[in-house]
């Protein structure tokens, strides 16, 4: 099977964590560099190929910015028919030889097209047989020479561990693991495995062991960063499919399910090469798209800077204040969970006499004795929840999101509440879509938590750069209600 003979010629070119590197370029960008460079080689060859015809020919050279847009245009359709062929991919890019049928069809088409249309638009005048004749020809050699030079650049940057691809864990049945090498993953499907997590056996599996597997999935996700998951099962596995799908619900990272042997050797070996990810299924996507998550951040500095730098006088009074008052330091420290469960330490003023951080942590309540005089102010002005704007430009929080809670009540509440865990598939907030209607405060009961949390998963599913904005609008007027303690 080709994927066997793979593994053993490509393994040593895939990169191992902690190697070192001289520059990244990732998996998507070296097939965009690619492109680019046969746009520069289509203009080129139209430019100096049209010239040196008139110029041996006529002993002049005209039409040069003629030649120049009708390569440019060439060029752009021969590229996007390419990419659409999926003949940019890097096992296409790694070994040209095998599609060259292919190439040379795509450009041949692209150009009598292009050679149709010129004629069509009565310009046998400017664009003569012998200019079009010499670009071709010109054009298909420097075409095969960009694809070796992308080949042997392509193959360095593999070998010195240059060339980056998605950071993933992949999760699968042990017969479907032992197919897949990473040298596989990375070179089919532009993936770096940082982990790998065999789960099930040949025998069935039990429930029990296989969430536990799952577990240890998730927090090398967190561990390691990675950006997806990656499932390898077999596709007739449903009961275990569908255990893995709903237990990696709690990450907001994406899922996608590869093919499996079975289908892998239907396909080939071409059509894996210029298919690509797109025969993968995506079982999970992440609940916002770069742009959006780009957006979001910058939202959250320029807002957060501003609000820290207009603020700075009220934050240094608020210090001194809680310093005469009472003993203890300024500032609450407390371990809260953020973005895909991962821990991070908020920040808040002072409000109580205790510093609770712990296994068991009691809400503070109407009438709390722990709360101290300035507390009191400091808790109804909400005063005491602006050093989070420090988490914000850190990274951990954002302004908009669900509330994060202490550790204990997230242990507490994951248990209890079915859909709990995925309130941590954005980053917490400062403010939320709960707290803007009127849950603010303590959640003694349950059903208020459950309330909370449907509210919270809303905001996850629907959220918009305008939402976000409306709720840091209304927030404002529900700080002046005084509903907090």
């Amino acid at each position: 099977m080709y994927f066997n003979r793979l593994s053993q010629i490509a393994e040593p070119e895939v990169q191992t964590e902690g190697s070192t590197r001289r520059f990244d370029i990732s998996y998507q960008n070296i097939e965009t560099i690619a492109g680019c460079l046969d746009i520069a080689v289509i203009v080129l060859a139209s430019v100096f190929g049209g010239a040196l015809y008139q110029y041996l020919w006529f002993g002049q050279s005209a039409g040069t910015e003629a030649n120049l847009a009708v390569g440019i245009a060439n060029s752009l359709l021969y590229v996007y028919v390419a990419g659409s062929r999926g003949l940019y991919r890097l096992p296409v890019l790694l070994e040209p030889s095998r599609y060259l049928g292919r190439i040379f069809v795509t450009w041949a088409v692209v150009g009598l097209f292009v050679t149709a249309f010129l004629f069509l638009l009565k310009g046998e005048t400017e664009f003569s047989h012998g200019s079009m004749v010499s670009s071709a020809a010109l054009q298909i050699v420097l075409l095969l020479l960009a694809r070796w030079v992308a080949a042997k650049t392509s193959r360095s940057m593999m070998a010195t561990g240059s060339l980056a691809g998605r950071r993933v864990v992949t999760v699968g049945e042990p017969e479907e693991l032992a197919r897949l090498s990473t040298a596989v993953l990375f070179r089919y499907f532009g993936l770096n495995e940082v982990a790998r997590i065999s789960v099930g056996a040949n025998q069935g599996f039990s429930p029990d062991d296989v969430l536990i597997d799952l577990d240890r999935a998730l927090h090398e996700a967190r561990e390691h960063g990675v950006d997806e998951f990656v499932v390898a099962l077999r596709w007739s596995s449903k009961d275990l499919l569908e255990t893995v799908r709903n237990r990696l619900r709690a990450s907001p990272l994406p899922v996608r399910l590869l093919p499996d042997h079975t289908i892998r050797s239907v396909l080939g070996r071409r059509a894996l090469s210029t298919s690509g990810p797109m025969l993968s299924l995506e079982l999970q996507r992440a609940p916002l798209t770069p742009v959006e998550r780009a957006f979001k951040r910058a939202l959250d500095i320029v807002f957060a800077s501003m609000a820290i730098l207009l603020l700075s006088p009220l934050l240094a009074i608020t210090a001194i204040v809680i310093k005469l008052d009472s003993p203890g330091p300024v500032i609450f420290r407390q371990r809260r969970n953020g973005f895909n469960t991962k821990p991070f330490i908020i920040f808040k003023f002072r409000t109580m006499t205790v510093l609770e951080d712990g296994a068991t942590i009691k809400q503070a309540r109407r009438g709390d004795h722990r709360v101290t005089r300035v507390g009191q102010l400091l808790r109804r002005s909400s005063i005491d929840e602006l050093p989070q704007l420090f988490n914000v430009l850190q990274g951990d929080m954002s302004l908009v999101g669900p509330r994060p809670h202490a550790l204990a009540h997230d242990n507490e509440y994951k248990v209890l509440i079915s859909k709990y865990s995925f309130r941590h598939h954005v980053k917490p907030g400062m403010t939320g879509w709960a707290q803007v209607n009127g849950l603010r405060g303590e959640t003694g009961r349950l059903d208020q938590m459950v309330e909370r949390v449907k509210l919270d998963l809303w905001y996850v599913n629907h959220w918009s750069f305008g939402l976000d904005l409306s709720i840091l609008l209304r927030t404002c007027f529900e700080v002046m209600r005084n509903r907090a303690y």
